[in-house]
């Protein structure tokens, strides 16, 4: 940033120019929210703090002599609210969830692939007091910040940030292993993950960064591993969610309660005052409630894209969605819900999939966080939002052979459509390298089948679907033993699976069942009712 433009707008602001404080606020609110969320991984209380933050900011703006120390003395103050919160949580508001995970934000918003989006989903695995060192030393390498800037935030000095960044670092790169471990297939792994309760914690880092450390496999990687600061140069800021809320006249501190800082009545006075400024993206306006709404610059939300030309490779017509008999009778603006998965065979291995349109996305949030593990029966995770989900397949037959009692689709509000199939296989395909003999997915003669119900279509390694709404998945486990593991994803990463080809043990390209319209299929056992048992739904039910 521009270090003599914020001097002018700074002495301005302590002068009571009220357009000086919108800018500050404006333009200095993206690197609190930052800070604060990755610290506190979008906690309920990220909003609180950032609040707490910028009214402290405003509030004690004429304290500080020097404008050029602007920056880091506010993230000082960032850093003091966010150890005040952890001293303030009680053992009570220790399990709170997190209103909207901030490493899912980052992906999301920043669109991360590969690496980066591996150093994000690193950090849900980080001790509190590594995550808020973190907070800063991202900044830093991102160039926002300086190391004199961390260190005096951290209330250290440059020396002693040095050690605890390289120790924050080296259990990041654990970390980094323990996803990159859990994106993996290892047996070993899955049998012990089979008691975990599905939330990142130290206990569970330490005994996963023993196994890793013990198997061949996953210790190996294919690919060489880029330091975490050399991914991080130059990622830009997570944008402000749309809708954001900051009230700079809450929390006690009106005009009259701040009459003692003299110029800080006047410009908390000033800001009741019907105002409206518009800085990138945001707007302060009457009792200083300051809104993220969508930048003028934005592109609006791109519209679904129909595909216009069929490829001679697409799958053969069998694998498309088939209408219920009913459908020919439906009008057009009835036409969502009348349209169900068939049983389908699969496509040629080399059969390219069609054109994967792509649907509005603001983000899907999950009751189960990131990376949802239903592993028994009963366990369920709702989504809400708009957007993709992966939905990923693993069965045990030679654990549990038999009739395997398909996951369901309850109490939906909105509409839910199933796009694609992905993760280079179904479930029927012969698995390579198998000792011993033919096997797939599904099991084999040697150790017994998984057995699906008669007309139930047959599901592939990651099956992707699109949540407008609500919807609560549950599994159903009951006879053959199946596992699903639920992320919230996105387009791109949709797009990208479906179209790998076979290599390394792939059996095939992906699947596209997405129309681009409200005849896209829905999965087979979906309802908008909210069944005690949620086993009990029907095949072919409608929504």
């Amino acid at each position: 940033m521009d270090s003599q433009h914020w001097r002018a707008v700074i002495t301005a602001a302590q002068s009571g120019d009220r357009q000086a404080l919108d800018e500050l606020v404006a333009g200095w609110l993206p690197l609190v929210y930052n800070i604060v969320g990755r610290a506190l991984n979008g906690h309920a209380d990220v909003d609180d703090v950032v609040q707490e933050t910028m009214l402290r900011a405003v509030d004690n703006l004429g304290s500080l002599r020097d404008p050029d120390s602007f920056r880091s003395w506010l993230v000082a103050i960032a850093m003091r609210q966010i150890r005040d919160r952890a001293r303030r949580r009680t053992p009570e508001r220790l399990e709170e969830a997190a209103a909207a995970d901030f490493a899912e934000l980052t992906v999301l918003r920043l669109q991360l692939e590969g690496q980066r989006r591996e150093v994000a989903e690193a950090v849900r695995w980080l001790d509190d007091e590594d995550r808020q060192l973190l907070s800063l030393w991202w900044l830093e390498v991102a160039g926002e910040l300086t190391r004199r800037e961390l260190a005096a935030a951290v209330g250290i000095t440059r020396q002693h940030a040095a050690v605890r960044v390289q120790r924050m670092k080296e259990r990041l790169e654990t970390s980094r292993g323990i996803v990159r471990a859990l994106d993996g297939a290892c047996p070993g792994l899955r049998e012990l993950t089979g008691r975990w309760h599905g939330r990142p914690d130290s206990v569970w880092r330490k005994r996963l960064a023993r196994h890793i450390r013990g198997c061949g496999y996953c210790g190996g990687t294919q690919e060489t591993v880029v330091p975490a600061e050399r991914l991080l140069v130059g990622i830009a800021l997570v944008p402000l969610p749309v809708g954001f809320t900051l009230s700079l006249a809450f929390g006690g501190k009106t005009a009259v309660a701040a009459g003692s800082a003299g110029w800080s009545a006047k410009l908390l006075g000033a800001l009741t005052k019907p105002a409206v400024a518009m800085t990138a993206g945001a707007t302060i306006v009457a009792g200083g409630a300051y809104v993220v709404t969508q930048p003028p610059h934005a592109p609006p939300p791109r519209a679904a894209i129909t595909p216009t030309a069929t490829d001679t490779s697409e799958p053969p017509s069998s694998a498309l969605p088939t209408p219920t008999p009913s459908a020919t009778a439906t009008k057009k603006a009835d036409l969502y819900g009348t349209v169900v998965d068939a049983v389908d065979r699969a496509p040629a291995p080399d059969a390219r999939p069609a054109a994967l349109p792509r649907r509005p996305e603001s983000g899907i949030t999950s009751t189960g966080g990131p990376k949802a593990v239903m592993q028994h029966r009963g366990d369920s995770v709702t989504l809400s939002g708009r957007g993709y989900v992966l939905v990923r397949w693993q069965i045990s037959p030679k654990s549990r052979p038999g009739a395997l009692v398909m996951p369901s689709w309850t109490g939906l509000k909105g509409k839910l459509f199933h796009v694609a199939s992905g993760g280079s296989r179904r479930m029927d395909d012969p698995l390579p390298g198998v000792p011993g003999g033919y096997a797939t997915g599904m099991g084999g003669p040697a150790i017994g089948y998984a057995v699906l119900p008669p007309g139930t279509q047959q599901m592939w390694q990651n099956e992707y679907f699109y949540v407008d709404g609500t919807v609560t998945l549950t599994q159903n486990e009951r006879g053959c033993d199946y596992g699903l593991t639920v992320f919230p994803t996105d387009w791109a990463a949709v797009d990208k699976d479906v179209n790998e080809g076979p290599a390394q043990g792939a059996i095939r390209y992906g699947l596209v069942r997405d129309t681009g319209t409200d005849s896209a299929p829905v999965p087979q056992y979906v309802t908008r009712a909210t069944p005690a048992d949620p086993a009990t739904v029907p095949q072919r039910s409608r929504v």
